[in-house]
């Protein structure tokens, strides 16, 4: 008869994936890739396995975009990944979750600067806060590297063309190899002895992670940070990371980088320089044409020309005000006598107009009196009868109204002639 104190599956489960967890939060496996498949959610899921045994792994989205070796990976090769166990709750199985994936052979160094960067970085050794800026104009730098290599001359080039003063004390060191660590730290102790030295430059050239690991040195680290002196590393080139390059003050990606950095702020000095020395003789320039001319327009020749020129105005404006000249412009009698004689020609063309055409208006009316005329009318064979008192008898009634014997007039063109009524 089942018990009532039984648990559920998912008890069970639960209880089986927190005791995993806990107990293995994070492990390393070495094995082969079997049944790589890529979901479309962008996770990885493949089984890591060996002769005797196989475990599945899940790669979830956000670790594979850190780790880009899983989009090189396919089935048969040996990687290591990192990460802690955990229980795939609806099957019941369990799983690897990959954190980090290295290929066979450097999982181990990976495995031991990131449990080395981890627990330093828990100490605060890489804190920003205790980064020490770098001098803007340093006099004196050391140089720690092989005396031979390459990457000293790349520093040195470099320096050499764009720098305007840089004393640079070259702190030769091994920097590969089982005795490098130590070679290291020695020579970054006696140079902090050295008096002067603005900057500490630690670099060497790139390599593979074992020819780098001698900057991965847990002492040489402590060092670093402890190291009253700014320390600039440049180890490797781009892609390379150092535990050095966590601890120093700056980091620089190659060792031509760290000569850039401590130069520019001198590069940009001296093209400020030269851009002042260009603005400085162009501004002399001007302000010694501008002398020039002060010089030429103040000069006593010309001074006095401009007397000679402002007198010469002076008399052209009297003369132009002179009174006894120009007193019929000023009275205004010039204006006056002008408008008189417009006046008088005007009157005069109107008097000889209108006398002309009084003379045509009487000549018309003089034609009209003769054409009105009675003598013109007599000339032509006619006459009339007028009383003596020169009144004319117009009608037949009027002459047979006359008193026998009174005395009549007849008017010819040429004289009068006397009759009487009978």
């Amino acid at each position: 008869m089942i018990g009532v104190d039984a648990a559920s599956v998912s008890d069970l489960v639960n209880s089986i994936k927190d005791f995993l967890e806990e107990q293995f939060h994070e492990v390393m496996v070495q094995g082969e890739v079997t049944n790589l498949s890529p979901s479309g959610a962008g996770h990885w899921y493949f089984t890591l396995s060996d002769e005797n045994a196989s475990i599945s792994c899940a790669l979830f989205r956000g670790d594979a975009l850190r780790n880009p070796l899983i989009r090189s990976l396919k089935n048969g090769d040996k990687i290591v990944v990192l990460g802690p166990l955990s229980v795939y709750q609806k099957r019941g199985t369990f799983q690897l979750l990959g954190k980090r994936i290295f290929p066979a052979g450097e999982g181990q160094l990976k495995l031991q600067f990131e449990r080395l960067k981890a627990r330093l970085s828990q100490e605060g050794l890489f804190d920003l806060e205790k980064k020490k800026v770098l001098p803007l104009f340093p006099k004196r730098i050391a140089v720690i590297t092989a005396e031979h290599g390459a990457a000293l001359q790349d520093f040195l080039n470099v320096l050499d063309r764009r720098s305007l003063w840089l004393d640079v004390l070259i702190a030769p060191a091994l920097v590969q190899g089982d005795g490098a660590p130590r070679s290291l730290r020695e020579v970054l102790r006696k140079v902090q002895e050295i008096p002067g030295i603005d900057v500490i430059v630690l670099t060497r050239g790139g390599g593979s992670l074992e020819d780098l690991w001698a900057f991965n040195d847990e002492a040489l680290v402590r060092a670093i940070a402890e190291c009253p002196i700014p320390v600039i590393s440049a180890v490797g080139h781009q892609v390379d990371y150092t535990l050095c390059d966590y601890v120093a003050d700056h980091r620089s990606e190659t060792p031509t980088a760290a000569a850039e950095t401590l130069s520019q702020p001198q590069t940009e000095l001296r093209a400020r320089l030269t851009f002042c020395h260009t603005h400085l003789k162009s501004t002399l320039f001007k302000l010694n044409q501008h002398v020039q001319l002060l010089m030429h327009k103040f000069h006593p020749r010309e001074l006095l020309n401009l007397m000679r020129q402002k007198l010469r105005d002076a008399d052209k404006r009297l003369e132009r005000i002179r009174l006894s000249d120009r007193g019929a412009e000023l009275t205004g009698l010039r204006e006056r006598t002008q408008r008189l004689d417009d006046g008088f020609f005007r009157l005069t063309h109107t008097t000889e107009l209108q006398n002309q055409q009084r003379g045509e208006k009487l000549q018309r009316l003089e034609q009209v009196l003769r054409a009105l005329n009675p003598t013109n009318v007599l000339a032509r064979g006619y006459s009339y009868v007028s009383l003596p008192d020169g009144s004319v008898i117009t009608s037949r009634d009027g002459f047979e109204g006359l008193a026998p014997g009174t005395p009549v007039n007849l008017v010819f063109h040429d004289g009068t002639g006397m009759a009487k009524k009978d």
